[in-house]
């Protein structure tokens, strides 16, 4: 408990006005919460990870959005669309009278900014590979101010789904960047807040590096309410940085926050439940989880750890790790029983993509020894840990995220259940922002970490699934690929990406699951049960499993006066 103190002194200094306001000034509608990771970036064309995605969905804005509990595509910066009799081209009306937070005005002009820059060559494919159909990019035009008009290169099952994944960076600011081919660097964390305009319900006022982002409403946002006040609900909302859970979930328990951005571990659940039954806070039960946690091995082929220990790249160590792991006993022991075992990237909470009758790596000691026997890694010394071909440890490293206990004692769980059966499994925990950069470079043997799914649909999470994606995490970025069973891959979510019957897409990735279960290049062990924890000053919370589950729909999130 000695580490919360530091974090919660930091909280103690925060943004929430304590003393009354003065008589002729209203009360400032305010909230705090918290992020467990400093931003990366500010740009969202450069970054994937969930806080600069948190960044945007509080100062950005989309064409269309999907409502992240009902899953239904909503009109947004486009207040209308219109479709070809071929499906392929799609005229979308922009609302009138839309400015920047600036006082620009926004017109298609920054959409086909917006194209321009994430399909640009010298920016890393974070959005660019998402926002493709078979590989190709979309085209897109403005014949007025107000028009644009989007044209794919073939059929594609989500049609205007696809559009969410893409937020609206203002042209005036940023366009000077991408000529000069530094756009990738642009709005950095050195940039002045002033800099930084966008469409959203919020404004960035100060960035106090290891402390917080202070977010203040935009007088010019566009949107209303049910009776016609201007959004967002909230004056001021500020993002306290709290790496340490513990000392989270003790500042919520105080008042310092009032909701954070993760669930509620299992761990906390019984003692957040009393504070609920006293009506300190409230509890949102969301069921099962989309995220399952996942496990997978580095495949890169030409890594020196790859030449030295060949049998790291192997299937029959992904299954035997497979068989290793009890998956009831994982549910017990790291979620306290809040948690479902599951064998596949999909989980039971995404019902209409779920496979359940995939093949299953049922727990079993034996069957994993036999595997791990047949790649030549064997006990030679009778000292419980088996020994390659040269005599050498079969060891491995899992990488993990520092400051996540579900993340850090899964991995432990991992790591002891592989001894069970003679691997020489250690744990390395790291700082989120250090363990990122360990697994974009390649460098580590095994990752346990969570991925921050965007939509439940698969063709959107194209950069997943692909060999070429960025997000092919085992592998990533390859030119061509690089086993037999990532190119049926790479055939079948073609063909599930740009098939228009719904029924004959979910039977194209149904036959992806099973060559992920078969493959095992990601291994997912439990599912969690989701639950979300808020004071209870908190209204309008339209929860939803996908992240962000609160701010995913900020400008209605409201504080009782």
């Amino acid at each position: 408990m000695a580490a919360a103190v530091p974090a919660l002194a930091a909280l103690s200094a925060g943004c929430r006005s304590e003393a009354p306001p003065a008589e002729s000034k209203p009360k400032v509608r305010e909230l705090v919460s918290s992020t467990r990771a400093e931003p990366r970036t500010f740009n969202r064309y450069a970054g994937r990870d969930s806080v600069v995605e948190l960044f945007s969905q509080l100062t950005q804005a989309r064409l269309v959005r999907i409502n992240r509990q009902t899953q239904e595509l909503e009109p947004w910066l486009a207040e209308s669309w219109a479709a070809s009799p071929d499906g392929l081209t799609y005229t979308l009306k922009l609302r009138p009278g839309v400015t920047f937070s600036d006082g620009a005005p926004f017109t298609s002009a920054d959409v086909v900014f917006a194209f321009k820059a994430i399909y640009d060559e010298k920016m890393p494919p974070i959005l660019g590979e998402s926002m493709r159909v078979g590989g190709k990019p979309l085209a897109v035009s403005a014949p007025d101010a107000s028009t644009v008009v989007i044209r794919f290169p073939s059929p594609f099952g989500p049609g205007l789904r696809l559009l969410d994944n893409l937020v609206i960076l203002p042209r005036h600011k940023l366009e000077a960047a991408l000529n000069a081919g530094t756009l990738a660097k642009a709005w950095d964390l050195s940039t002045p807040p002033a800099e930084i305009a966008g469409l959203g319900p919020f404004v960035l006022k100060a960035y106090q590096p290891g402390q917080r982002l202070i977010f203040e409403r935009n007088p010019r946002y566009w949107r209303k309410d049910a009776s016609g006040q201007p959004l967002p609900a909230l004056d001021r909302l500020t993002l306290e940085i709290v790496p340490d859970q513990n000392a989270e979930i003790l500042a919520l328990q105080t008042g310092k926050i009032d909701f954070t951005q993760s669930e509620v571990r299992p761990d906390d659940y019984a003692r957040l439940k009393r504070d609920a039954d006293a009506k300190k806070l409230t509890i949102l039960d969301l069921g099962a989880g989309i995220d399952a946690d996942s496990f997978w091995m580095n495949l890169r082929p030409n890594r020196p750890a790859a030449a030295r220990r060949p049998w790291l790249l192997k299937r029959d160590l992904r299954l035997a790790i497979a068989h290793a792991v009890d998956r009831a006993a994982f549910a017990e022991t790291v979620f306290l029983g809040a948690a479902v075992p599951v064998y596949g990237p999909i989980t039971p909470g995404n019902p209409r993509w779920y496979a359940p009758d995939l093949p299953k790596a049922e727990y079993d000691q034996a069957a994993a020894r036999r595997l791990l026997a047949g790649l030549g890694l064997t006990d030679r010394n009778g000292d419980g840990i088996l020994e390659d071909r040269a005599g050498a440890a079969a060891g491995l490293t899992i990488l993990t995220a520092k400051g996540n206990s579900a993340l850090e004692r899964g991995a432990e769980f991992i790591a002891q259940e592989l001894k069970k059966v003679g691997l020489d499994a250690t744990v390395a925990a790291l700082d989120v922002g250090a363990a990122i950069d360990r697994i974009e470079r390649g460098d580590y043997d095994a990752v346990y970490f969570r991925f921050m799914t965007t939509d439940l649909d698969p063709a959107l999470n194209i950069d997943l699934w692909a060999s070429s994606g960025s997000a092919h995490v085992w592998n990533p970025g390859q030119a061509k690929p690089a086993t037999e069973w990532e190119r049926e891959v790479d055939q079948l979510m073609a063909k599930q990406v740009t098939t228009i019957d719904q029924a004959q897409r979910k039977a194209l990735f149904d036959q992806v699951q099973k060559i992920m279960v078969e493959e095992l290049p990601m291994i997912q062990f439990v599912a969690p049960r989701i639950y979300l924890a808020t004071s209870t000053r908190v209204t309008g919370v339209t929860p939803a499993l996908l992240r962000p589950q609160i701010l995913w729909n900020p400008d209605v999130v409201g504080v009782k006066q």
